[in-house]
């Protein structure tokens, strides 16, 4: 069951440098478009599979420069008794120390004995693979893998067209289910009709183990065969060789013909089954042609909740749906910087993982605003929609995602912030200002290059609302209260934190004598904010507020707060 113990990418498309440890088991490569995701499948797929060339061009070069060669080198780890023989590759095995991460030339006791396999485009434009070690460089040793092994190690490559994957071509993954094989004989020279007819019966019998496989893994997974598969000849086929003997449905129908994500999940089955043989899979954009019900299946099929790793997967994905169902040590962050690539481990700390659940939108984005509460997160997308609606362009378009830590403790959002700017992203803290967090807590989230918005000391959001806005502002803050709670239960609130002083109907009365003053302002903010009943206390509330009446007014609101809140446009556009 060999593994891929370290990847390493020279000069090839977007990546200039890049050194990666990949974990044994599960890959989910995330990051903004065109961070070099695809790329590293690529390089994977292009130095491990089963070729003998390969297609390249200028652009396949990083930055065009052709003068400096691709150099594409894999260490593969894990590997059966024939690839660590001394006499076929004994001076091109190595050492690999897993408790560093680091690659030794020579192999020794107490460390895991690797190959190293390397893919080399000069500008020429043509592709040589071969083995790689130091002293096999000294000695100007140059040797390949053996084509048996290749085929034995190359990946599977569940992409968009399984065609290849429903036929016994060679390196198909039904070749790699069993040993058995079909006679074909004289059927296939016959014409194409009475061949199909005839074939089916001759091959049935001979494919039975691979077919019966075939029929449970379908069964499994609820992917439509029409009864049982069957082995026929695929009247499409433009040549006469094992490529000829397609799967098809009970009816007679190609399973190619089956729909992209059918395809996807039936080979991704298939493949689970054959991991003895294929042990490393590639999938790009693994929800493509997939509902989320059956992306789930698919992750499972590959061995994602399998804690014996039967697999060695390396997917990309822009799905907050696939990304729930994953482990903070399954999730990788891919961040071009200055030079070279850096592929980050999400980990499985609390933070990370909290993340994951129940904001996994946030490890899709370019830039994170960490919110205290579900309504610091509402105020900030009723913002957003008061923006577009005066014709800018959104926080979402602009690679922004909100996280929600669920309030109570300002401490969270702070180490919840840390723990993604660990990863590489831009992060914004927007926190209440009526509970100091802890000093330390704020430092390093400062330290890793974080910034805060919060309010005026001592105030929460409801406050700095009441404390900030015009009077016909907090007019329509008190309708909107009594359209939400009713008038009844805000009257109430508003009567109990003023310890029975004055009542909703005295506010209104002397507004319309000498506005809202100070103390009456305070006693607003207060009043809207019980614990359990706060008058705005959901996203979607805080959002209409925000749109229809923070967003209207900020012209006429106090400059402290139209200062926070520019503070918090300004961050979105820096991006």
């Amino acid at each position: 069951m060999a593994r891929i113990r370290l990847v390493e990418i020279q000069n090839f498309r977007s990546i200039q440098v890049l050194n990666w440890a990949p974990s044994p088991g599960f890959n989910c490569l995330v990051g903004p478009g065109d961070s070099g995701k695809s790329t590293i499948l690529d390089a994977i797929d292009l130095c491990l599979g089963a070729r003998r060339s390969a297609s390249f061009g200028d652009t396949d070069f990083y930055a065009l420069n052709v003068a400096e060669p691709i150099v594409i080198s894999l260490t593969l780890g894990s590997l059966p008794d024939e690839l660590k023989n001394l006499d076929t590759y004994g001076e091109f095995l190595r050492g690999f120390d897993s408790s560093t991460g680091q690659i030794e030339d020579e192999p020794r006791a107490g460390i895991e004995t690797v190959l190293t396999l390397r893919l080399q485009v000069m500008s020429d434009l043509e592709p040589a693979w071969t083995l790689y070690s130091e002293r096999a460089e000294q000695l100007d040793l140059e040797r390949g893998l053996a084509w048996k092994d290749r085929s034995t190690l190359a990946p599977a490559r569940i992409g968009s067209f399984a065609n290849t994957n429903l036929s016994w071509n060679r390196g198909s993954i039904l070749n790699r289910l069993t040993d058995e094989r079909a006679n074909l004989g004289a059927e296939l020279a016959r014409a194409a009709r009475e061949a199909r007819a005839n074939f089916g019966n001759q091959a049935g019998p001979q494919l039975d183990q691979t077919l019966q496989v075939v029929n449970q893994t379908a069964a499994r997974l609820g992917v439509p065969v029409g009864g049982a598969a069957q082995a026929l000849l695929d009247a499409h086929s433009v040549s006469i060789g094992d490529g000829a003997i397609a799967l098809h449905s009970g009816t007679g129908i190609p399973l190619r013909s089956l729909g992209t994500g059918s395809s996807r999940l039936l080979i991704a089955g298939l493949q689970r089954v054959a991991a003895e043989a294929a042990t490393i899979a590639l999938v790009d954009e693994v929800e493509y042609g997939l509902e989320p019900h059956r992306l789930i299946r698919l992750l499972d099929s590959l061995g994602a909740s399998d804690p014996g790793e039967p697999l060695q997967v390396f997917l990309t994905t822009h799905s907050p749906v696939a990304l729930r169902e994953l482990s903070g040590n399954q999730l990788f962050v891919v961040r071009p910087q200055a030079g070279r690539h850096s592929v980050y481990t999400a980990g499985i700390s609390d933070e990370v993982q909290s993340t994951l659940r129940a904001d996994p939108e946030a490890f899709l984005a370019k830039s994170v605003i960490v919110c205290e509460g579900a309504s610091e997160v509402g105020l900030v997308r009723g913002l957003d929609q008061c923006w577009v609606d005066l014709g800018e362009t959104s926080i979402s378009a602009l690679g922004g995602a909100y996280v929600n830590v669920g309030g109570s403790n300002p401490d969270r959002c702070f180490t919840r912030g840390t723990a993604l700017l660990h990863l590489g992203y831009r992060v914004l803290v927007l926190v209440d200002a009526d509970k100091q967090p802890t000093a330390e807590v704020v430092s390093a989230f400062q330290a890793a290059g974080g910034q805060t918005l919060t309010w005026r000391p001592g105030r929460a959001l409801e406050d700095e609302l009441f404390c900030s806005l015009s009077d016909g502002a907090i007019d329509a803050l008190l309708a909107k209260a009594c359209d939400v709670m009713g008038r009844d239960l805000v009257a109430e609130h508003i009567r109990s934190k003023s310890n029975g002083q004055t009542t909703l109907d005295a506010i209104e009365r002397d507004r319309l004598l000498e506005g809202y003053t100070p103390a009456t302002r305070v006693l607003l903010g207060t009043a809207s904010r019980i614990r359990g009943s706060g008058w705005f206390k959901s996203v979607t509330t805080y959002q209409e507020v925000a749109r229809e009446i923070v967003g209207p007014h900020l012209g006429t609101s106090e400059a402290g707060f139209s200062a926070a809140i520019n503070q918090l446009w300004n961050w979105t556009r820096a991006a």
